[in-house]
């Protein structure tokens, strides 16, 4: 029993650090110049309720992202040449889902086989049950259980001081983690992947959604 113990502990772990695909569809816009190129940025100020440790995390993302670009972030109280605005949002969409389960069938069975009486068919599919010779039926026994799916958007511009729009992309992505923070290094990449992309043209961005080992640092206030 030990032995068999220890199988069970280590396939948990082994499950707990695999990585699964976050699928986002992607749609930018943009005016994009080479002379973009090594000029500086300030992050536009979050307004209210936005003014959160969270959010200036995730602006942490879209730093490392602008650094590959061969952007750089202008020191504190230093003129930028660039503004980079952020803005997410994370809707619920819990859904009521019913399973019939006939008191009669005989366990998780994926396929035709016989039951106490003979070979037939369920209710809730083709798996053996227990045939009622007299054609009364049983009582099928209902649970219900809710399954969250949670819609995430995330969008982000770079527009030049002057006004000038550059850079403005749309990040869609429907999935059943919870945490948002578990998601949004993924969908960062995802709205820079293949920058900057051909104008108005969806597309979608698979990417591995690894566990989170580490906690990212908070970025600095900046004046509004």
């Amino acid at each position: 029993m030990k032995k068999i113990a220890l199988i069970a502990t280590a396939a948990v772990v082994l499950l707990s650090g695999c990585a699964t695909t976050l699928r986002s569809d992607v749609t930018s816009f943009n005016a994009w110049s080479a002379e973009a190129r090594d000029q500086s940025y300030a992050f536009e100020a979050p307004q209210g309720a936005d003014d959160t440790l969270e959010y200036r995390s995730y602006q942490l993302l879209v730093a490392r992202e602008l650094d590959k670009l061969g952007l750089h972030q202008a020191a504190e109280r230093q003129p930028a040449q660039l503004l980079v605005g952020m803005k997410f949002s994370t809707i619920d969409h819990p859904v009521r889902i019913l399973e019939a389960q006939d008191p009669f069938m005989v366990g998780p069975y994926w396929g035709p086989g016989w039951g106490r009486y003979g070979w037939g068919y369920s209710r809730l599919g083709y798996r053996p049950y227990f045939y009622d010779p007299f054609g009364y039926g049983a009582p099928v026994m209902v649970t219900e259980r809710i399954k969250h799916e949670y819609q995430r958007q995330l969008r982000i511009t770079i527009n030049g001081t002057d006004g000038r729009k550059l850079y403005d992309v749309t990040v869609n992505n429907t999935s059943r983690v919870a945490a948002t923070p578990q998601v949004m290094p993924a969908l960062v990449q995802s709205a820079f992947t293949g920058f900057p992309g051909q104008n108005g043209v969806p597309r979608r961005v698979d990417l591995e959604l690894k566990p989170q080992t580490e906690t990212a640092p908070v970025a600095p206030a900046k004046a509004g």
